[in-house]
């Protein structure tokens, strides 16, 4: 073990996820994993040949050219590969070479795949991104006008309309209710604008995690799931929302994600002695004290300093101090019998406890989101059963 930690994913545990949301949704409305933040800190490689191998997946959702290039080195011939957000102009050529999928949301990209499609005589596999009222890409009403135009002229053939699609302002939150409502609504009337002037998708797709489990209507023909599939929920409100609909007593996603180290060292501290940095812990009794090989530069958030929680033994064991950027320190004075090389759980279960994700980023101020994408990528992940 050359690694300072390693990240599991649980594969039965993807399975029973992705077997949840398919249930919800049917099986006429296709799922597509989105995988962007090397899939939620999970590891791209990693997850896209679990999900390929126990559930069959043939499409993903990333953000950019590199995380789909990453995909396509990985994933099985024919796997279809959205592009959400930065694709380079240079970078368009190659997309449509291999067959790669991506969003259109301004005209110089639009007429960028028209250029690039002509060069290597395919059509480009383009999504419409229409601006809906979450002001950020998409196109706006005088622009679609443009656009319009080049949907309906010669050049039209050289593009394939795979999609027509928009992203919803924060549907994990009933305060932006009306916002989201009234997104959906223009969506609705840009694509009937649309279909009037001959401009027809083979799909239409709005949805994130947060709204397909909020708002089921809007599923269309394509969900893009992302934090769902990995075993954690958009916002407490959206769990709570869900499982007082679903009439759920129990959460019904279980989460992919375990991260472990070992213990590095063991020592007693007499009391009254500080511990680590500073004067940031006193000793107030005689201390049993475990260093672990993980710190800030390994993920481990500084701001876990006196806060943090870990396992042992299957017992807790309390962050002493500061977080250095390569080790921390836990107090075990409580657990007996701890020794160099014992396993130590950053998140995930141990015998009958459990460090989530969720008590995890309450300790640290990080959203699941934030903290999960902020893993290393040099952290080795390994599927497990």
């Amino acid at each position: 073990m050359f690694e300072t930690s390693i990240i599991e994913l649980s594969k039965s545990n993807f399975k029973s996820n992705i077997k949840y949301i398919q249930d919800l949704i049917g099986e006429n409305v296709l799922l597509a994993p989105v995988i962007k933040g090397n899939a939620y800190g999970h590891g791209i490689e990693q997850f896209v040949l679990m999900a390929q191998t126990c559930c069959k997946i043939k499409i993903f959702c990333v953000y950019s050219a590199c995380e789909a290039l990453r995909v396509f080195k990985t994933a099985k011939a024919k796997t279809r590969i959205i592009i959400m957000g930065w694709l380079d102009n240079d970078e368009v050529e190659w997309a449509i070479k291999n067959n790669i999928e991506y969003y259109v949301f301004d005209i110089d990209r639009l007429r960028t795949s028209i250029e690039k499609s002509k060069k290597v005589k395919k059509p480009a596999l383009i999504h419409l991104e229409l601006e809906t009222g979450m002001n950020r890409t998409g196109f706006e009403n005088k622009e679609l006008m443009e656009a319009i135009d080049i949907l309906k002229s010669r050049n039209a053939r050289h593009l394939k309309l795979k999609g027509i699609c928009t992203h919803y302002a924060g549907a994990e939150s009933i305060a932006n209710y009306f916002r989201v409502r009234k997104q959906y609504n223009n969506f609705k009337k840009l694509t009937s604008m649309l279909s009037n002037n001959g401009v027809i998708a083979g799909s239409y797709h709005s949805s994130s995690s947060a709204a397909t489990i909020t708002y089921p209507k809007m599923r269309m023909d394509m969900v893009r799931v992302g934090i769902l599939m990995y075993g954690f929920w958009p916002s407490q409100e959206t769990f709570v929302g869900h499982s007082t609909k679903q009439k759920l007593h129990e959460d019904p996603l279980k989460r992919v994600i375990s991260w472990k180290t070992k213990v590095m060292s063991v020592k007693s501290v007499k009391k009254g002695e500080f511990i680590g940095y500073g004067t940031h812990y006193f000793a107030e009794r005689n201390t049993d004290i475990a260093i672990l090989p993980v710190g800030y530069g390994h993920g481990y958030s500084r701001s876990l300093s006196n806060s943090g929680v870990v396992l042992i033994h299957g017992r807790r064991a309390a962050v002493a101090g500061i977080v250095n950027m390569n080790l921390t320190i836990v107090d075990i004075t409580d657990i007996p019998n701890v020794k160099k090389g014992d396993e130590v759980v950053l998140i995930g279960e141990q015998k009958n406890n459990c460090i989530s994700v969720s008590s995890f980023t309450a300790m640290s101020d990080q959203l699941n989101y934030e903290l999960l994408t902020r893993l290393p990528i040099d952290i080795p992940r390994q599927i497990v059963d």
